[in-house]
C-alpha cells in the first residue's frame, strides 16, 4: 500500500472512531459524567489492540465528546490526556496479551479523574472515595463492555482493520 493511501486510511480508521466514541457519550451523557459515571464509549478503548489508528481516534473523540458535553475546560484537557495516555500504552500492551489491553484505560481514568472532578467541578468526594467510583466505572466500560467487544472483533480482525 501506497504511503498516502496508508496515510489516508488511518485517519479515516482514527475519524470514524472518534466519530463513534463522541456519538456514544452524547447518547449516554447522563451517566457518562460525574462521580459515578459509566462511560460506555470506554468500551472503544480496546481498539489500540487492532490499529495504532485508534490512539488519535480515541484522543480526538473524547475531546469532543467533553466538549460537546459541555464539560469544563480542565475536564476537556485532563480527560483527553488521561485517554491518550491510555491508548498508547495499549497499544504498546498489544503483543503482549490481549487482556492487558484494558488495563491502562482503567488505571488513568481512575487515577486522573478524580482529581478533575475534585478541582474542576468542586466534587467534595475523597479522592480515593472517587478514584473507587472512577474505577469501577472503568472496570464496567472497558473490562467488561470492551473485553466482549474486543472477543467479538477479533474473529472479524482482517475484515474490520486490514493489516496497516
Amino acid at each position: 500500500m501506497h504511503f498516502q493511501d496508508k496515510r489516508t486510511k488511518m485517519m479515516t480508521e482514527a475519524a470514524i472512531i472518534a466519530a463513534v466514541y463522541v456519538a456514544l457519550v452524547l447518547l449516554f451523557k447522563p451517566i457518562s459524567f460525574g462521580a459515578i459515571q459509566f462511560r460506555i464509549a470506554e468500551a472503544l478503548c480496546i481498539l489500540p489492540f487492532f490499529s495504532f489508528s485508534a490512539v488519535p481516534g480515541l484522543a480526538l473523540g473524547c475531546l469532543l465528546g467533553n466538549f460537546f458535553s459541555g464539560a469544563a475546560m480542565p475536564d476537556v484537557i485532563f480527560g483527553t490526556l488521561a485517554t491518550l495516555l491510555a491508548a498508547i500504552l495499549s497499544y504498546k500492551l498489544r503483543n503482549v496479551s490481549k487482556w492487558l489491553v484494558c488495563i491502562p484505560p482503567i488505571l488513568a481514568n481512575a487515577i486522573i479523574v478524580p482529581f478533575v472532578l475534585q478541582y474542576a467541578y468542586g466534587v467534595p468526594d475523597a479522592y480515593y472515595f472517587l478514584f473507587a467510583t472512577v474505577g469501577a466505572g472503568e472496570v464496567l466500560a472497558v473490562g467488561i463492555l470492551g473485553n466482549i467487544l474486543l472477543l467479538a472483533l477479533e474473529s472479524r480482525r482482517e475484515v474490520i482493520f486490514r493489516t496497516q
